[in-house]
């Protein structure tokens, strides 16, 4: 459940096995709203955005590492522009507790399709995101399909493919199954229901040695 002071708004059931809480606190300034991800180990990240879905603060709660919005910014994000003119730039940078500085560069715009997902009507974007470090090495490049909710005043996670410094590419699936509001079922469940079997199947996998042909 949310923290004291917060109330629970809604229950999310994502892809890749994936259960999100959006709760508002009390003490946060009007249009703030978090998140909480849970997955089959429990609790793993939360994040709070405002009202133009800034990413005001976002810890692991993993590794407890929290990186927060720097206030001053070339272009921060706007969900507002992004609604009324179909197309918003971003440019900002984020600062770790550990001292990390990130630059975040990119773009979300309106395709004009739209969607209904478990009775949620959803407007579909395409997004571009590059993560620099702050010498300005490019650390994280992707791209992807996401949902927005104009009511919920928040985005929704789609189909992305994003590489890093590594190498490594990666092509994820993090799209909205169910909505569950206050006296629905499934309101509160911090339980992923969807690909959870997949998702086993992959780190079992992954959990294997190669063995020699």
């Amino acid at each position: 459940m949310p923290p004291q002071g917060c109330e629970l708004k809604m229950t999310v059931q994502l892809r890749g096995c994936v259960a999100a809480q959006e709760f508002v606190c009390s003490g946060d300034a009007p249009g703030d709203q978090w998140v909480t991800y849970f997955d089959q180990e429990g609790p793993r990240h939360s994040s709070r955005i405002d009202a133009e879905t800034r990413w005001m603060e976002s810890i692991n709660l993993r590794d407890g590492i929290v990186d927060m919005l720097e206030p001053e910014a070339k272009d921060h994000a706007s969900f507002s522009t992004l609604l009324r003119t179909g197309h918003d730039d971003f440019d900002f940078w984020t600062r770790s507790n550990t001292g990390e500085r990130l630059r975040n560069v990119g773009e979300d715009r309106l395709t004009g399709e739209t969607t209904v997902i478990d009775g949620v009507p959803l407007q579909l974007t395409e997004f571009q995101l590059k993560v620099f470090s702050e010498s300005g090495e490019l650390l994280i490049d992707s791209k992807g399909q996401q949902f927005v909710n104009a009511d919920h005043g928040r985005f929704y996670g789609g189909v992305e493919e994003r590489s890093d410094w590594t190498g490594e590419h990666q092509k994820t699936d993090d799209s909205p199954v169910t909505f569950a509001m206050p006296g629905e079922a499934g309101f509160g469940s911090t339980d992923p229901v969807f690909d959870c079997d997949m998702q086993m199947v992959m780190e079992f996998t992954h959990s294997v040695p190669d063995l020699p042909l």
